[in-house]
């Protein structure tokens, strides 16, 4: 799974967003950017193996294992 955390200009500040999800508002480019970069970096890490439970898009809930090496390919686009 590859997910991209963009940063561009959001909420009278700068942002970065993953979807259509904004982080809190930073003062500068440099700060969204920085902020973007470190989020991305985090999906990294490895953590332990997690049974989880969410909702999906259809309104559904489901339960899945959660293997805590399977971490996804991350990218951060600069979209100004």
């Amino acid at each position: 799974m590859k997910i991209t955390y963009h940063v561009g200009q959001h909420d009278g500040g700068y942002a970065y967003r993953l979807d259509n999800v904004w982080s809190e508002p930073f003062a500068t480019h440099q700060q969204a950017l920085k902020a973007a970069k470190a989020a991305a970096e985090r999906q990294h890490l490895e953590g332990r193996d997690a049974e989880i439970t969410y909702q999906a898009a259809d309104g559904t809930w489901r339960s899945e294992h959660a293997r805590g090496g399977d971490r996804p390919e991350t990218a951060v686009v600069d979209d100004g």
